[in-house]
């Protein structure tokens, strides 16, 4: 069974490094064409020349943007129909954790994550719902974590503000589905988007431990995970949620909406 996403046109926010950047390779290779988009011109023109090894650059589109920026979403809106004529699918996911516990977030903390978490969709929603309808058959997936169901102390801003966010898809898949226009999120655990691999670089445990000097990433990674106790014993890829990412977007789930799926190793307990 393939995903049949051929000539179907994708939007990645986030999508010029890690998970973003890993599904933006999936739908190419399923015969999609792509547009990505990040706040990093440099980064943005190194994922759109290795993605056009892929399928071409007549499939893959970079576009600089700050999706927290409404005057910028709508540019992009305008530049993908302009590129492609249409949009298929959009998969929000652009945004980071925030490592705080209650005493060492501030109320501009609070409102950051929150702006980042909800707007990081509502805006890009906004500038392409009415693309994805004219599609007759349009999805949108949202990367989100497993935290919105299994909060930690020390990402207390993302868990919370994470919880926000499915109940928000979950209101638009209900308003959306009239529409012919699916909504799902993929949640993820712990996977090497390029976050785990920065705090290893700086030494840094999720929990502000140091890591012991001379361990390896590998080793550490390992580490992680058994701490975690994740039954598969590892940290998952970036490729292994962006498959979860193309199937919510494909027509594979077509009957699909108002879901989530965990990425997590069995880390996630919930029924």
């Amino acid at each position: 069974m393939t995903a049949n996403m051929g000539n179907k046109v994708v939007v990645i926010t986030g999508g010029s490094s890690g998970i973003g950047m890993a599904a933006a390779a999936a739908f190419l290779r399923e015969g999609a064409k792509v547009a990505i988009c990040g706040r990093d011109q440099g980064r943005l023109n190194s994922a759109a020349e290795s993605l056009t090894e892929i399928s071409g650059s007549h499939s893959v589109y970079a576009h600089p943007c700050d999706v927290l920026d409404e005057e910028a979403v709508a540019g992009l809106s305008s530049a993908v129909k302009n590129c492609f004529g249409r949009c298929d699918a959009l998969i929000c996911n652009a945004g980071q954790a925030r490592t705080s516990n209650f005493y060492t977030t501030r109320d501009k903390d609070w409102l950051d994550e929150f702006e980042l978490k909800f707007f990081s969709v509502l805006r890009p929603v906004r500038a392409f719902i009415d693309l994805l309808e004219a599609s007759g058959a349009g999805s949108i997936v949202c990367t989100s974590a497993m935290l919105a169901r299994t909060p930690e102390p020390f990402l207390i801003a993302t868990g919370a503000t994470r919880a926000g966010q499915l109940n928000l898809l979950k209101s638009l898949s209900r308003e959306f589905a009239p529409r012919n226009v699916r909504v799902n999120a993929v949640l993820i655990g712990l996977v090497d988007s390029g976050q785990w691999s920065s705090r290893y670089e700086r030494g840094e445990g999720p929990d502000g431990t140091k890591i012991p000097d001379g361990m390896s990433k590998e080793d550490w990674f390992k580490e992680l995970a058994n701490s975690r106790h994740i039954p598969m014993g590892r940290i998952g890829t970036p490729s292994e949620a962006a498959n979860a990412i193309l199937f919510f977007a494909s027509p594979m789930a077509s009957y699909i909406t108002g879901e989530t799926i965990e990425v997590t190793g069995g880390q996630a307990r919930n029924v």
